[in-house]
């Protein structure tokens, strides 16, 4: 048409633009974490420096096998390097990755540290959750120390996988088995995810602190609620804290 005038491409255009949609396609297919990519982050260099603690240096090989997307900022970004690292190495023993738990321990009882993460969008939802009394003998509402120990009543740092529902002193619960050296005998000490009173929100205006459980994850009867819809059989949970 005349006056018209046609957009032109150069042929690096054309090539850069056929890469990044290929990237996408199998990007948009993973089972782990779904990520959008910045064709610009392409032809960043393998060793380059991540622009935030977030962001994973990105390349054509890597997207596939590594993809990321930004973790809502409420959650300590160092404890999420740590959640990724544990989520990657016992990839194996999961089946579900669509949510995954992240309990925050370096926070005192009186806050919300118990996160439940959609992998898909990075939003979360922060609850309430009780540590071990083993973890706190004074009863100061911080965690002092994790153990692994038979009889210690404590709370343990690392991954878990949630293994089976059932029905106990607490109601209906989750059970969960540990990943690592720190909390090989979750099983051996009964550690399960579950409601209990002293982990409600009336718990702590009235003392200031939650209760304290005998290792397990305590949670709201609520929070328990969405946990169990959503952080069924199969999926990862992360306990730990930064120092």
């Amino acid at each position: 048409m005349p006056g018209r005038i046609e957009p032109m491409l150069s042929r690096r255009q054309i090539v850069e633009a056929g890469c990044a949609a290929g990237v996408l396609s199998l990007t948009a297919g993973s089972p782990l974490i779904a990520a959008v990519v910045d064709p610009s982050t392409l032809r960043r260099r393998p060793d380059a420096q991540p622009a935030s603690p977030y962001e994973n240096p990105v390349t054509p090989d890597a997207v596939p096998a590594r993809p990321r997307v930004l973790v809502d900022p409420s959650i300590d970004p160092q404890l999420v390097t740590r959640a990724r690292a544990a989520f990657d190495r016992h990839r194996g023993a999961l089946t579900r990755t669509e949510t995954v738990a992240i309990v925050d321990f370096a926070k005192s009882s009186s806050e919300p540290r118990f996160y439940l993460l959609d992998t898909n969008t990075g939003r979360v939802t922060r609850h309430l959750v009780a540590h071990g009394r083993g973890s706190d003998p004074a009863h100061t509402g911080f965690l002092q120390r994790f153990s692994n120990a038979i009889g210690s009543e404590a709370s343990s740092s690392g991954g878990y996988v949630v293994s089976t529902y059932y029905d106990g002193k607490y109601g209906r619960s989750m059970r969960v088995r540990g990943l690592d050296p720190s909390n090989s005998n979750a099983e051996a000490r009964s550690i399960v995810v579950h409601t209990a009173w002293y982990a409600e929100p009336g718990i702590v205006a009235e003392m200031g602190r939650l209760g304290r459980s005998e290792g397990c994850f305590a949670l709201p009867r609520a929070s328990l609620q969405e946990a169990m819809a959503r952080l069924g059989p199969g999926h990862f949970l992360y306990a730990d804290r930064i120092a």
